[in-house]
């Protein structure tokens, strides 16, 4: 059965007391909206429509980030879920297959949950995912008969006996798109709020002959994030949960509370991570690799048996190959650094393409900006920089050559050669006393002055 994934993401979020719309909100260096979208993923959906209102344009561009084959669709009014669900029904007019409704804000469902609602389908017409609450609160209720689902109650509509009930609605709901389409035409809004619950589909539904089911999850999975404070929560489960997988799978971490990971963070096992250390996203780490304490990395790939740091920063586009070795202070940008080669201190490498076996020295700027364009530098193998070398770009270094310390290198250096360009040293006898009596006689007289 194909599938189609709605995501409800119009809106406004007032109690974040924000005015970038909620679902752009970050967790995990992401928009929550990106992790929505994820959990779309895991049904592997024919159609994904994305429900966007307050910041429409804004939500639109983090959707072409994350999920350029989705549709946005503007909800202009925010009259309640089935309202919104119902602003997808254009997108889907022709479609045949199961839809399943998330939600912009709720960031965990998982792909096994995911798997639990797929197959329900088989033997219901209508599945809702619910979870247990410890402290139902606020929640909608899920009132059932045996393995049945009668019809879910909003809890400002709910009776004392069924807010009793502990059995709550995440909100995520899966049916043929047209049979769900057809349930939403039939709502009213008659109720406490005046909206037009998805919620109400249930009874509907159920009054048809139509069967309802319930599929459970933990209740963590249903954390949506309607605040400030909800979202560090939501910043903590997801940390906690990364860590003990990354622990799990074989990498050892030293301090695992100060290691920050992104939502796609991909690190092989016997891989060691110091502490303090924050992966931004996009970054792949292979096995045996070290990170060590204080690094930033984002969008960046390290192969196997590499070190890096520590206090280094990988940007995107950093690529390095088998055993490199990235010291302290080092950023590199945009680059590609060959099997074995070395950056160990205090240098910025962007643009740049590094070969086997090269070293570079302390202090190396690849100067790739000219304040239009970004060029490349190209270093072949077995180079030797030496120490506060500027390599201005475009420029090339051939195999097995050398660059003496403090060189500015603005020409070619072909293979074996030795590159100088540094001005003659002069000494100038007796100058520095001079120079500083009279930079002292200076000062004193602006003082002066300023007196």
């Amino acid at each position: 059965m194909s599938t189609a994934v709605v995501i409800l993401a119009a809106g406004k979020g007032t109690r974040m007391q924000s005015d970038l719309p909620k679902v752009l909100h970050p967790l995990a260096q992401v928009p929550l909206l990106a992790h929505a979208i994820r959990s779309a993923r895991f049904s592997d959906p024919d159609h994904m429509v994305i429900v966007a209102g307050h910041g429409f344009d804004r939500v639109v561009k983090a959707a072409n980030t994350f999920a350029p084959d989705a549709t946005v669709v503007e909800q202009t009014e925010q009259l309640g879920t089935g309202h919104a669900v119902a602003q997808a029904k254009s997108q889907l007019a022709d479609f045949d297959g199961d839809m399943i409704v998330l939600y912009g804000d709720t960031p965990f469902i998982s792909d096994t949950t995911i798997e639990a609602i797929t197959a329900a389908r088989a033997n219901a017409d209508l599945v809702v995912l619910g979870f247990h609450a410890a402290d139902p609160g606020r929640y909608g209720r899920l009132v059932t008969q045996g393995d049945r689902l009668e019809r879910i109650v909003e809890f400002k509509d709910a009776t004392d006996a069924e807010r009793a009930i502990t059995l709550c609605n995440s909100g995520v709901m899966a049916a043929k798109a047209q049979d769900l389409f057809a349930w939403i035409d039939q709502i009213d809004n008659s109720n406490a709020s005046g909206e037009y619950y998805l919620t109400d589909c249930v009874a509907i539904a159920v009054s048809q002959g139509k069967t309802a089911t319930v599929v459970l999850c933990d209740e963590a999975e249903t954390l949506g994030v309607n605040s400030r404070a909800e979202l560090a929560q939501a910043e903590t489960a997801f940390q906690a949960k990364m860590r003990a997988d990354m622990l799990e799978n074989g990498v050892t971490l030293y301090a695992p509370e100060s290691v920050y990971f992104s939502y796609d963070t991909a690190i092989g096992r016997d891989c060691l991570i110091e502490q303090n250390v924050v992966f931004g996203p996009d970054v792949t780490v292979e096995s045996g690799a070290t990170i060590r304490a204080f690094s930033h990395l984002e969008g960046c790939h390290v192969s196997r048996d590499a070190v890096v740091g520590p206090y280094a920063r990988l940007r995107p586009g950093a690529e390095l190959s088998e055993g490199v070795k990235i010291g302290n202070f080092v950023e590199v940008k945009n680059a590609l650094i060959g099997e074995g080669s070395k950056v160990n201190h205090l240098s910025y490498i962007g643009d740049a393409d590094i070969g086997k076996g090269s070293n570079i020295g302390a202090g190396t700027i690849t100067c790739n900006y000219d304040g239009v364009m970004k060029h490349r530098t190209e270093i072949g193998d077995n180079v030797f920089v030496g120490s506060n070398t500027m390599l201005v770009a475009p420029v090339s270094l051939g195999n097995n050559s050398m660059t003496a310390s403090g060189s500015v290198i603005t020409k070619d250096v072909a293979a074996t050669d030795l590159a100088i360009s540094r001005a003659e040293q002069s000494n100038k006898k007796g100058m520095a006393v001079k120079l500083f009596e009279m930079l002292k006689k200076r000062k004193a007289k602006r003082d002066l002055e300023k007196s």
